[in-house]
């Protein structure tokens, strides 16, 4: 990265699952960068949702380097998932044209309850065998039918609070993009009320982003958490770390 930014930029690696994150710093300009963005970076700073792309560079070896604005802020905490901003900020990524217009352009065809049913195949007999997990394939796959939608929009994928980005300035993002997908809203919805909202509150959020709690948007909700449910339960055993494999386990049971 030094030689992009030169020798005076202090770089450091920013974490995250990939390595392809840095943090830039020199004087007081601060910088973002990642290797091999999706382009769909450029909509998402046009539109507000994630910190403001600066810069976009393609390397002689064909790798593309992206920089952002490098913001003073923290994640959002659990509790605060409950507020008007975060409601908000989700519609606002729900119901954007400019995103969905440039998933469809980068050939991101629209997911369906069968689609997702493909991830079934990568558990393993051990976790099949578990009771709950037997009791969850029947209910996902009874209610496949049942849980079509027509509503089709630029989802997220986990919007887990540690995704939740806030400013100084209270300005509110949803980074880490890296599992955008077309698809029904209630993928989004249901994982961020299972884990954050008491349940007799969920109407109440809802109506902050402008959706009514109806028994098809309840099913729905259920039907992708239980699904992502099962894919956690899996990747934490393949990741030998049997505690936080048996919270999931325990949390299916609870859902269902």
């Amino acid at each position: 990265m030094e030689h992009i930014l030169g020798q005076e930029w202090e770089i450091s690696p920013a974490g995250g699952a990939t390595g392809e994150a840095f943090y830039a710093k020199f004087e007081d300009q601060r910088l973002f960068l990642k290797r091999n963005s999706s382009p769909f970076l450029a909509v998402l700073s046009a539109e507000g949702i994630v910190p403001k792309l600066v810069w976009t560079k393609r390397l002689e070896n064909g790798d593309v380097i992206t920089a952002q604005q490098w913001l003073e802020g923290r994640e959002l905490k659990p509790p605060e998932m409950n507020q008007e901003l975060v409601a908000k900020l989700l519609k606002k990524i729900h119901r954007s044209e400019p995103m969905l217009g440039m998933l469809s352009r980068l050939e991101k065809s629209p997911l369906n309850p069968d689609a997702f049913l493909q991830e079934i195949n990568g558990l393993d007999d051990k976790v099949l065998s578990l009771p709950s997990v037997q009791k969850a394939l029947h209910f996902l796959l009874t209610e496949k039918d049942h849980v079509y939608s027509e509503e089709k929009v630029v989802c997220h994928g986990d919007v887990n609070h540690n995704n939740w980005l806030l400013t100084k300035d209270n300005q509110l993002y949803l980074i880490d993009w890296d599992g955008a997908m077309i698809a029904d809203p209630a993928i989004d919805l249901g994982m961020l009320l299972y884990w954050y909202i008491p349940e007799e509150n969920w109407q109440d959020w809802l109506s902050m982003y402008g959706e009514v709690l109806t028994a098809h948007l309840r099913l729905r909700m259920k039907w992708y958490v239980t699904l992502q449910t099962l894919s956690s339960i899996q990747w934490y055993k393949d990741k030998e770390r049997p505690e936080e494999m048996n919270k999931w386990i325990n949390f299916l049971s609870e859902i269902l």
